[in-house]
């Protein structure tokens, strides 16, 4: 008899249990895209927010830190069309701007950073992010820069960002992880918990209704 790894199985039944929590959540088969199976794991907690902390952020930074003690919350909010996009707003105590747009492409996945002003105004940086260059896992999906970011970087004199890759990782109903890389070591990551969700933040900066 043919039989699944254990691996495999684990990771069928997380997705089976992650696309029926939200209203929105897609259904997919265990033989989908990873693309499309890590969609429907995020889309699985549509219309939840849940907290997160710091999980590493190196090197140090002589600079103040503007995650230091402050409440960080994910909130899956854009699930209209969740096979296609979903909007992720990340707060950061009472700044509401940030707000992380995953896209499925006709190759993968784009991962854009909708940054915003308390006015609803367009950051000077924003909409920057990276397309995945392979297939990843349902797991995880890495988001090299992109040639407009970089453009965007080298204008705001952010020459540190041009290397940057972006990732994140998913295990529904346990675990999601936004990260940050450099070849230089730098190194930042936040993981949110997501066995408990929390009382829902305001909207983001910049968007229509609650």
């Amino acid at each position: 008899m043919n039989m699944k790894p254990l691996s495999s199985m684990l990771l069928t039944l997380a997705l089976a249990g992650s696309v029926v929590g939200g209203a929105h959540a897609a259904t997919v088969s265990a033989d989908a895209a990873p693309a499309d199976q890590f969609m429907a794991a995020l889309a699985g907690h549509c219309g939840q927010a849940f907290a997160g902390r710091v999980v590493a952020n190196q090197p140090a930074s002589s600079t103040p830190d503007p995650f230091e003690g402050k409440e960080l919350v994910m909130h899956v909010r854009g699930c209209d069309t969740p096979t296609r996009e979903l909007r992720v707003p990340f707060h950061v105590g009472q700044d509401h701007s940030r707000t992380w747009v995953l896209t499925r492409t006709d190759d993968g996945l784009r991962l854009k950073h909708d940054h915003r002003h308390e006015d609803g105004s367009s950051d000077a940086v924003t909409m920057y992010g990276g397309e995945t260059a392979d297939a990843g896992t349902a797991v995880r999906q890495a988001f090299p820069v992109d040639a407009e970011s970089v453009a965007t970087f080298q204008r705001e004199g952010l020459s540190g960002s041009v290397q940057n890759t972006w990732a994140m990782e998913i295990l529904p109903k346990q675990r999601f992880v936004y990260e940050l890389s450099r070849p230089d070591g730098r190194l930042f990551r936040v993981e949110f918990d997501l066995t408990t969700p929390v009382a829902l933040p305001p909207a983001p900066w910049g968007s229509e209704g609650a």
